[in-house]
């Protein structure tokens, strides 16, 4: 076990694009993009000196509390590995000793019935929390809808969607909506129309600067901007993020008009015969709630995603280390109340 060092970046990138549980959270150009958070990036070897092992580890300084450590969608490498899960381990343990952490968090993309794997690190050491059914309740999504591409044409992941969803696709075609890629000045529209989605679906929203903080270190090679227009109108844009042979659907907007044009359901089949063009093996949709009731107030989401013929999964949870137990707990209890506070000044400010 060993840190990564400036000599191994272009070695990292290499290892972490071909790995199967390639993750674009792992990457060191997602790092670039947040920028408030410190990085250390564990690596395992063999006997050889070739990476089989990484764990990028992100470490923040919360107030009152100390620094946390956080890996999202991490470890990279096989999971059922002992020696390996092990050694990387052993590396979370040097930087908790050399940050003086009071926990450490990852929420790999593991699924939650992977006995095996919830074996291996509870043997290591780490707690299993796996509860949470909202957006609200974890850093990453832990359900999400993944639509498996590998090897199929465009013809074969089409004739997959919901006829329902087949038709609104032809619907934004014959209406006259047309798609087009966005460059960085593009941005403002996209994010004035996010503005929009935010007041509408009641989420909270990034700011302008950090989109175009995402296309100064992610584009062309790992991000792309998808407008789409209707009369030469910006009415809808998603951002995908691509990072080896896997695309995800990271962002996405639609103004309050124009939606009976149905232009995200263009976009996103525009997207998915890019992934497939570039020979990926998963579109991932990513976050939906746990909750599937149609009269929970994110079922649309659920069943816009649901609609293009994607798998719904569900992942393990945080997964995490306690070194000041004590601290967590109330770490987490005043996390708890944060995320509360904020949202009901969200919705008195609505109000006004």
């Amino acid at each position: 076990m060993r840190l990564l060092t400036d000599e191994d970046k272009t070695k990292y990138k290499e290892f972490l694009s071909h790995h199967p549980r390639c993750n674009f959270q792992q990457s060191l150009e997602w790092g670039e993009v947040k920028t408030s958070w410190n990085k250390e990036v564990i690596l395992s070897e063999d006997e050889n000196g070739q990476m089989r092992g990484s764990l990028c580890v992100w470490i923040r300084k919360i107030p009152l509390f100390g620094n946390l450590m956080y890996s999202p969608r991490g470890p990279v490498c096989d999971i059922y590995d002992e020696k390996v899960m092990a050694d990387l381990t052993e590396g979370v343990n040097e930087i908790v000793k050399k940050y003086k952490a009071f926990v450490y968090r990852m929420e790999p993309d593991v699924l939650k019935s992977d006995e095996k794997f919830r074996e291996i690190v509870e043997n290591n050491g780490y707690k299993i929390k796996d509860d949470s059914q909202d957006f609200k309740d974890e850093i990453q999504p832990r359900f999400v809808f993944q639509l498996n591409i590998k090897d199929k044409t465009e013809d074969e992941v089409f004739s997959g969607f919901h006829s329902k969803t087949r038709y609104n696709i032809r619907l934004a075609n014959k209406k006259g909506v047309v798609i087009k890629e966005g460059r960085r000045e593009d941005l403002k529209d996209f994010h004035k129309i996010m503005e929009e989605t935010g007041k509408r679906d009641d989420f909270i929203i990034r700011s302008l600067a950090y989109f175009e903080k995402m296309y100064d270190c992610l584009y062309p090679e790992h991000m792309k901007l998808l407008m789409a227009y209707h009369e030469d109108k910006p009415i809808a844009g998603i951002i995908p993020i691509m990072y080896g042979k896997k695309t995800w659907y990271l962002y996405g907007a639609s103004s309050n008009s124009h939606r009976n044009l149905m232009p995200n359901y263009l976009l996103q089949w525009t997207m998915i015969k890019e992934a497939i063009q570039k020979g990926h093996e998963v579109y991932d949709f990513r976050g939906v709630s746990g909750v599937v009731d149609e009269h929970h107030p994110q079922y649309g989401l659920y069943r816009f995603k649901k609609g293009f013929g994607a798998e719904f999964t569900e992942f393990v949870g945080e997964v995490y280390m306690p070194y000041r137990p004590l601290l967590y707990k109330l770490y987490k209890l005043a996390e708890k109340a944060f995320r509360s506070l904020r949202t009901m000044k969200k919705k008195i400010l609505g109000r006004k």
